[in-house]
């Protein structure tokens, strides 16, 4: 019986190859080319034609189907799908991870174990120079190094994915110095793991300098990093700036040092969502010297966690200068920092200055701890103190909660521009008026380039907050890793509530897409793009512009990528707003250079006060309306005119 299964199976696939060959020269009128026309016939099997003969049954009316959204449909021929859809239905998928990952073009991030490592026993001993190196392992590298300088310049720079693995590297060296400078820039996922490094250094110093800037998800981890170390001094300047949604773990970090000085200059400047944890930092150490300068400025929503920081050090000092300056939002949490440690100093100068108000955890703070001085000068708004050691502890010029409204003059003026809001991104409906001369935002797409799934695979895999163990399974993504991350924030921001008066859902094929508009919108719809990214980060003229519906206010389903593995849209419709197409000039030739979709939101009253838009405005909720680009690969659904 089981021969015969197999055997029929086998007929099959054979038979969808030989019709997914065949059917490719034939000539059927099944997409929206005529029987005259010259132009190559769409293979009916594919999932392109699909997707036409699926927008021709539910759309009605005759505008030209949009390359842009057919051009996403998934490259999977009909045998590779029928594959990989029995495969997806019975949850066997993730045996044949690389080749689906390929054959569909998904994002997926695979153990880079098998990466050529650097030879430690191959060293001579000379300085290295890694530039323009990707990806690569050096484990024991360096190892009782003396002296001697490693330069990691322009490594895995602007690549889709870049790994790093620095395991135990310049262990038990002396006096050896070692320099991260534009590392990892200006990717979309990177990868970094210091386990070990510089343990049991004398001497020497790592500086970290332009490290990880303009990633979209940096993932680092520094794990008992300059453990044991004694005066190896580390130094993070323009650490993972401009970046989006990344985390940094500092685990055990400088534990049972000696006198290690290390500078946090510059670190997180202008990022969005950007979160740190400093566990069992500094444990045990002593004379530790941790400077906190310029950190988290300018950033949007930082979260920064230090948990049994400095736990039992000796005459350690810890300064926190300039520390969430002008960010807007965010929360530190302070729990158990500094507990049982010996004449420790730690001030925080300047300290949560932010925007808007932010919120601080101070639990067990100093708790257990002899001769500690701690000092709180020019320090922000809302913070919660609970079982706090309040002997040695100074406040000068703290502003308490009590007075921490902001006044309402200081939200509107527009005078406090965050630097963390892209200037463009946002702009009022004055400014869409022919000869305008405005600041065009960066509308380049930096998702990883992924297809969308044939529905018949995408519908037998789960896609739920409480099946993320599945998941995780499916794309072997691993715990604590960026494709966890990525994975499980994606599937959360699908799930949230959606906001007053929005209507939302996460698609994941263009049918799905589709669905949705219709659903909204109605059958009678046209889905329009910004059609190329001419003009990004320059000021541009505004030309000739017209208005969708008349420029009345309408109804519309916006539609912006998430990053997940394979293709995945956050689509929704919000009340109220104005859609525009608008030509976009060249300010010195007036030449067009690209053709704009920007999209008006009218009713504001739901937005957050802290909104980006507000901050690079001015105003809040509900008293101006806010518009914007649609990005390239973005879109927007609205009603034909």
């Amino acid at each position: 019986m089981n021969r015969t299964v197999k055997f029929s199976r086998s007929i099959l696939f054979f038979l969808l190859f030989l019709l997914d060959k065949s059917f490719s020269t034939v000539s059927l009128v099944l997409t929206n080319t005529t029987p005259g026309d010259s132009a190559p016939k769409e293979n009916p099997f594919t999932a392109k034609a699909y997707v036409i003969r699926y927008w021709n049954k539910h759309i009605t009316n005759n505008h030209p189907k949009p390359p842009f959204l057919l051009s996403k449909a998934s490259p999977l021929s009909a045998v590779d799908s029928a594959f990989f859809t029995k495969l997806a239905a019975h949850n066997h998928l993730s045996s044949h991870l690389s080749s689906f990952c390929s054959a569909a073009n998904l994002f997926c991030l695979f153990d880079f174990d098998s990466t050529t490592p650097i030879d430690p026993n191959k060293q001579d001993n000379k300085d290295a120079n890694f530039a323009f190196y990707t990806n690569k392992q050096f484990s024991n590298y360096v190892r009782s190094r003396l002296g001697g300088a490693d330069t990691f310049k322009n490594y895995s720079g602007s690549v889709n994915f870049a790994t790093g693995s620095f395991t135990r590297y310049s262990r038990s060296s002396t006096a050896h110095k070692e320099g991260f400078a534009t590392y990892a820039n200006d990717g979309n996922v990177a990868n970094s793991n210091f386990t070990s490094y510089a343990s049991g250094a004398t001497g020497g110093s790592g500086e970290f300098q332009t490290y990880m800037s303009l990633v979209n998800v940096p993932d680092l981890r520094f794990t008992s990093y300059d453990s044991d170390g004694n005066n190896h001094k580390l130094s993070f300047s323009s650490y993972v700036d401009d970046t989006n949604s990344g985390n940094e773990g500092f685990t055990s970090y400088g534990k049972n040092g000696n006198d290690v000085p290390v500078e946090f200059s510059s670190y997180g400047d202008s990022s969005n969502v950007i979160g740190s944890s400093f566990s069992g930092y500094g444990e045990l150490g002593n004379a530790g010297n941790d400077s906190f300068k310029a950190y988290s400025s300018n950033s949007n929503n930082p979260n920064n966690n230090f948990k049994s920081y400095g736990v039992g050090g000796n005459s350690g000092v810890d300064s926190f200068s300039s520390y969430r300056d002008g960010a807007n939002s965010g929360s530190d949490k302070f729990q158990s920092y500094g507990k049982n440690s010996n004449s420790g100093k730690t001030n925080f100068l300047n300290y949560g200055k932010s925007f808007n108000e932010g919120i601080d955890f101070f639990r067990e703070y100093g708790k257990g701890s002899t001769s500690e001085v701690i000092g709180f000068k020019v320090y922000g708004l809302n913070s919660t103190f609970k079982e706090y050691d309040q002997k040695g502890v100074t406040f000068a010029q703290y502003t308490s909660s009590e007075n921490s409204s902001m006044d309402e003059s200081t939200k509107v003026s527009g005078n406090s521009v965050n630097r963390w809001v892209e200037q463009g991104k946002f702009f009022r409906e004055s400014m869409l008026k022919e000869g305008i001369i405005m600041k065009m935002p960066d509308i380049r797409d930096k998702m990883p380039k992924r297809s969308f799934l044939p529905r018949t695979i995408m519908s037998n895999l789960p896609f739920s907050t409480t099946r993320l163990g599945e998941i995780k399974q499916i794309f072997n993504a691993r715990d604590n890793t960026a494709m966890e991350r990525m994975i499980s924030n994606t599937v959360e921001e699908c799930e949230r509530e959606p906001s007053r008066g929005e209507t939302k859902q996460c698609v994941g094929s263009v049918e799905d897409m589709i669905d949705f508009a219709v659903a909204v919108l109605g059958h009678n719809v046209v889905v329009r793009t910004t059609e190329n990214v001419n003009g990004s980060n320059q000021n541009v003229m505004i030309g000739k512009v017209r208005g969708i519906n008349g420029g009345e206010v309408t109804k519309s389903v916006s539609c912006h990528q998430s990053l997940y593995p394979y293709l995945l849209y956050y689509c929704h419709s919000v009340p109220k707003v104005r859609v525009y197409v608008a030509d976009i000039l060249d300010v010195e030739s007036k030449v067009k250079i690209n053709h704009g979709i920007a999209i008006c939101h009218v009713d504001t009253s739901a937005w957050s006060p802290g909104h980006g838009a507000f901050v690079a405005l001015g105003s809040g909720p509900g008293l101006i309306e806010v518009c914007h680009w649609i990005f390239e690969n973005d879109m927007t659904w609205a009603v034909a005119d």
